[in-house]
């Protein structure tokens, strides 16, 4: 690929992974680092994209009672998710469905006045 599809890539990908719940305001250099490694691999876009909607529901969506998470501080949290999808994609739909459901979880939760940026 291009640098320019390459910066792309990168992009999109921290795009997406700062947008979601409980990330960082802005990426950092580790994260690019880890986007470009995913390029680099070969992980298509919308595997990314499902694996952090997914994981992000898995965070949002859990029995009441347990202690809050912690903010997700870097993109590698979502290596192992996007490993699981590598092996066994989801169906064809199901990050529409997966993106309704955070939006809905998200409205569910505390409202958030800003994210943190330390």
């Amino acid at each position: 690929m291009t640098p320019v599809a390459d910066t792309a890539y990168v992009a999109a990908v921290v795009a997406m992974y700062v947008d979601l719940p409980d990330t960082p305001i802005r990426a950092n250099t580790r994260d690019r680092w880890v986007a470009r490694k995913l390029k680099e691999d070969g992980v298509p876009l919308p595997i990314i994209e499902s694996a952090l909607l997914l994981a992000s529901l898995r965070r949002r969506i859990r029995p009441e009672g347990l202690p809050p998470l912690p903010p997700i501080r870097s993109l590698a949290y979502f290596r192992p998710v996007i490993a699981e999808l590598l092996q066994q994609p989801l169906p064809d739909g199901y990050r529409d469905y997966l993106r309704l459901k955070l939006r809905t979880a998200s409205n569910d939760s505390p409202a958030i006045v800003q994210k943190q940026t330390f």
